[in-house]
């Protein structure tokens, strides 16, 4: 169905996204899945070419551009290609926004101009071993000791956090017993801090490209200076991007159905059983045509949020509603999609058992399905 969420500049950098995928990720990415990792160096062939840096100011190498859709194109673009950009949707739409909203000046002379050319890796330290979609379980500490934090506590399923130079941590600097939410401070952790450990890559059932490991805070001294806002407001921060994140999710969704999609057609067309091509079964048929139906309705209601959101009227109720559609319609697509190759569906060789595995995680990240029917149910007073 016709799109008109782009702009032709949004259709301009789509073509240098495609253009460096094709040629600098794609023929890399099976060896990529085995190191479990992309490395450093291709972060900053992006930085060089301002895929990191458009929602960053001029001055520090970005284009000043802050529009949500330069990192939809480019999520839609590394989905077309059957692969995804390791931690650099993390980056760009979880993390680079706290940078964004809530660097101070001095701050932004020394981290923007890394992040813009792909020099500073970072992630975002929130879950905790006992402790998932309840940010107000917090039990890291942070306690303030002069010029510094001591930080202590343990980080869990921390996406990026291997090779991230700055890493946000979610920690608690004072208890309210009757407010849980308050009294949460994000600080950023610089590699390399006496203290700061990087435990386990955790082995994933999918997203292989993209590392997963624990962290661990012993005694870290993190300076005042290195904290992200004002004391004790981070809930409501985190509060704040959560409909963006949620987008990425969704958005990431339905671009890796439609590239299901589009590896099953192809597919079919090849592969013939009992001497005829399968795309000629009534059942081929009807099954893609309603997938490619739920395809269509899912990029409508991605497409409309994502304006919202760029003009800044999407709804945390809304934003679950497109999540929770979103991916649900991911995980029936696919698995309708890999039925159709049969047990070549099951082997890794193909890219639909990637896809398969891939998806999977899109139900639980940045809120659950669960969690996404009570913030609806919610807003539907209930």
């Amino acid at each position: 169905m016709r799109r008109d969420l782009f702009t032709p500049d949004h259709e301009a950098f789509r073509d240098l996204a495609r253009e460096f995928i094709e040629k600098e990720i794609v023929p890399h990415y099976p060896e990529w899945e085995k190191q479990g990792r992309m490395p450093r160096e291709v972060f900053r062939r992006m930085g060089e070419l301002g895929l990191l840096g458009t929602a960053l100011p001029e001055r520090y190498g970005g284009t000043g551009q802050r529009d949500y859709r330069y990192n939809v194109v480019l999520q839609e673009e590394a989905q077309r290609a059957l692969v995804t950009l390791s931690t650099v949707r993390t980056q760009l739409d979880v993390i680079l926004p706290y940078f964004l909203e809530y660097a101070d000046d001095a701050q932004r002379e020394r981290w923007f101009p890394g992040l813009a050319d792909g020099s500073l890796l970072t992630a975002v330290a929130m879950t905790e071993p006992g402790t998932g979609s309840d940010l107000a379980g917090i039990r890291t500490t942070a306690v303030r000791d002069g010029d510094h934090y001591v930080l202590n506590g343990a980080k869990t399923f921390i996406t990026g956090g291997l090779l991230a130079d700055l890493v946000v941590v979610v920690a608690r600097t004072s208890t309210d017993p009757d407010n849980r939410r308050a009294g949460l401070t994000l600080l950023v952790v610089e590699a390399g801090m006496a203290g700061f450990e990087r435990g386990r890559v955790l082995d994933k059932m999918g997203c292989k490209v993209q590392d997963t490991v624990e962290l661990s805070f012993t005694d870290v001294r993190v300076p005042v200076e290195n904290r992200l806002g004002e004391e004790g407001a981070a809930f409501g921060y985190l509060g704040h991007n959560l409909p963006q994140e949620r987008m990425t999710v969704a958005v990431g969704s339905v671009a890796q159905a439609r590239a299901a999609l589009a590896a099953t057609i192809e597919y079919v067309k090849e592969r013939k059983a009992f001497g005829t091509p399968v795309a000629s079964f009534q059942n081929t048929k009807f099954e893609l045509a309603a997938i490619s139906a739920e395809i269509e309705a899912g990029q409508t209601m991605v497409d409309r949020a994502v304006r919202d959101l760029v003009d800044g009227e999407l709804s945390g109720a809304d934003a679950a509603r497109v999540k929770l559609f979103a991916t649900e319609t991911q995980a029936r697509v696919v698995d309708r999609c890999l039925q159709l190759f049969g047990g070549y569906g099951y082997m890794m060789e193909y890219p639909i058992a990637r896809l398969y595995t891939d998806a999977r995680v899109a139900r639980i990240y940045a809120g659950t399905s669960e969690v996404m029917k009570v913030i609806i149910a919610k807003d539907l007073g209930l």
